[in-house]
């Protein structure tokens, strides 16, 4: 009697690990489930479980509430990826409409053409003055904007190309420079330049439009479609 014990229960732990080697075989060649791994894992633990000691009914039911979370969590982690890979797709076909349109982008330059020209601004917070400073190709100021109280967000703002001393300004490429204030405290603001979409391209799960001469900007970088 003492000998049959002995031989059910000898060395259980090699055959539950020999159990989970030839489930990961089976997984690596057949693709089988982690639900198949964890059931062949049970029945392994219940045929070399010690019978003077034998798994109680509530280590039991933890096993088989591992088994369904498991397969929970599988079916949730293919769901998402169905949902992240159908929202690429739209993504990829609302991008693929911008081509064509005008967008504001991070960027510094303004470009002056037919005696107008467009450019762009973002608060952090709201202003109780903002003004833009537009300087020629040499750094030297030609036109001030004062664009008075401002929300926080981006905006766009339009030159008529003239100068402070009243002449109208070379068509070409100028540079902008923008402060704000609220009150006596400066107001974070940076400016945006404006380009037009020539392409898009889609590299893996990422969507980038191709803005002409400012370079590649990912869609988070526009600020403003025009």
């Amino acid at each position: 009697m003492t000998t049959a014990v002995q031989t059910a229960s000898s060395d259980p732990t090699q055959a539950i690990y020999a159990a989970l080697n030839v489930s990961r075989d089976k997984s690596a060649s057949n693709e089988v489930s982690s639900q198949d791994r964890f059931l062949k894992l049970l029945v392994t633990q219940l045929k070399n479980q010690d019978p003077l000691n034998p798994m109680d009914n509530a280590q039991m039911t933890s096993q088989l509430a591992q088994i369904s979370t498991v397969d929970g969590i599988e079916k949730l982690n293919a769901t998402l990826q169905m949902l992240v890979a159908g929202n690429n797709e739209n993504q990829a076909l609302q991008v693929a409409s911008l081509v064509g349109h005008g967008v504001l982008v991070p960027g510094y330059g303004l470009a002056l053409s037919g005696g107008g020209g467009i450019g762009g601004i973002e608060l952090a917070e709201p202003a109780d003055r903002v003004t833009v400073v537009i300087k020629d190709a040499s750094g030297i100021a030609v036109k001030t904007l004062e664009l008075g109280g401002l929300d926080a967000g981006s905006r766009a703002f339009a030159w008529d190309g003239t100068t402070d001393s009243g002449a109208q300004a070379a068509d070409g490429v100028y540079s902008i420079a923008v402060s704000a204030q609220r009150g006596e405290a400066k107001v974070n603001a940076t400016t945006l330049e404006l380009g037009i979409v020539s392409s898009v391209a889609r590299t893996g799960q990422s969507v980038s439009l191709n803005v002409g001469t400012l370079g590649t900007f990912r869609m988070s970088d526009v600020r403003e479609i025009l």
